[in-house]
């Protein structure tokens, strides 16, 4: 009998499309003969899809792959969230007898930023109690917020960048009084983001007083708390962490930008495929840094409770050699183009392997869960 992988993506985030790749890579890489996948894909509008229109999202050829699998399921008799005939994600029919209700064995969200990896749906998934792929609540929520995640990182005495933080309303009113903050604690130049935004959206890097009010004013747009940091001379070095509680880390990766006037890697560079950088693996690092990176990894992870995957980025400093935490992605780009796969890759390990052990993590930590005899009321 076959695993059921519910692979759901799409979602109303701006995210959206690189959402769509990373569930046709999975799709694609995931092992046909121990799994049957069911693609569930949410609109711009939050609406869930059935299996049917789910796969037309899908390149042809990947949702060829699933083809049998959807078979299975009659499309019009599945019900979902907001549909009064649904009674949990772990029932998807609830139309004819129980012998052929289908059921979700697992799910494997590949939701990128807003309502995806910020705790929202995996609150869902725990109400459901149904295991899921990726980081809990807790964690998603903290790894979304990159000022929650900087005091995690700083409590679990891991080096972080300056920054100063604030929230939109704050700068609405006292404008002036946070230009002097950032001038006094940071200087220029320095990078302005929305605090709770991925895949560089919403992100500019301001040279005076002037760009840093315009920077502020466009991060303001995507984010109710704005976050601005220190810009250093440095590389940019990734790590995937793979795991529960005895996590294990990638040999670490590094994007090497062949046009150096770009300010930054921004979602065109990261997602389009533009040529202009190549993502390297293993990072030209020592043995020893290498480790370093690693057991950072491990403990920046663990700093926001997480499990089964992150991608945890680091400043490596070019003026003193000091390596900083910059951030942690709970749920990392998983197209052909993303850092997450190839590092594994890179490490000896085949993404269809990867998503073996995810979907194994996924299910061991629900199992932990259900030991809990306060999360079961009568």
């Amino acid at each position: 009998m076959k695993t059921r992988v519910g692979v759901i993506f799409g979602g109303r985030s701006g995210e959206h499309e690189i959402s769509i790749r990373s569930a046709g890579t999975v799709i694609e890489q995931i092992d046909k003969s121990k799994y049957s996948v069911v693609p569930i894909a949410i609109d711009m509008n939050g609406l869930w899809l059935d299996p049917l229109t789910s796969a037309a999202l899908l390149p042809t050829e990947t949702a060829a792959l699933i083809e049998s699998d959807i078979a299975e399921i009659k499309a019009e008799s599945v019900a979902f969230i907001g549909d009064p005939k649904y009674r949990g994600l772990k029932d998807l029919s609830s139309n004819g007898p129980a012998e052929s209700v289908h059921r979700l064995d697992v799910i494997f969200p590949t939701l990128h930023g807003t309502y995806g990896e910020d705790g929202t749906i995996q609150g869902i998934f725990e109400m459901a109690d149904i295991p899921y792929v990726g980081c809990g609540v807790l964690a998603s929520s903290c790894g979304m917020d990159k000022t929650v995640m900087k005091s995690l990182f700083h409590e679990a005495g891991l080096p972080i960048c300056k920054h100063v933080s604030f929230l939109r309303s704050e700068w609405e009113t006292n404008a002036d009084d946070i230009v002097s903050r950032v001038e006094t604690k940071l200087g220029f130049p320095c990078f302005v983001k929305p605090a709770n935004l991925g895949s560089s959206v919403g992100i500019s890097r301001a040279e005076d007083a002037s760009s840093l009010r315009t920077a502020i004013d466009n991060a303001a747009e995507y984010d109710r708390k704005i976050i601005v940091e220190e810009a250093l001379k440095m590389r940019e070095i990734e790590c995937a962490v793979l795991g529960n509680g005895d996590a294990q880390a990638s040999l670490p990766g590094e994007y090497l930008i062949k046009d150096k006037s770009k300010a930054f890697l921004d979602y065109e560079e990261k997602y389009t495929g533009t040529g202009n950088n190549e993502f390297i693996v293993p990072a030209p690092l020592s043995t020893e840094l290498a480790k370093k990176i690693q057991e950072m990894a491990i403990a920046a992870f663990k700093a926001i409770d997480g499990s089964g995957l992150a991608r945890v980025d680091f400043f490596l400093r070019t003026d003193n050699g000091a390596l900083l935490v910059n951030e942690i992605n709970t749920m990392p780009g998983l197209t052909d183009a993303s850092g997450y796969p190839k590092m594994w890759a890179g490490t000896g390990k085949p993404f269809s392997q990867v998503i073996d052990e995810l979907i194994a993590l996924a299910i061991e930590r629900n199992q932990d869960k259900s030991r809990n005899k306060t999360s079961r009321s009568n």
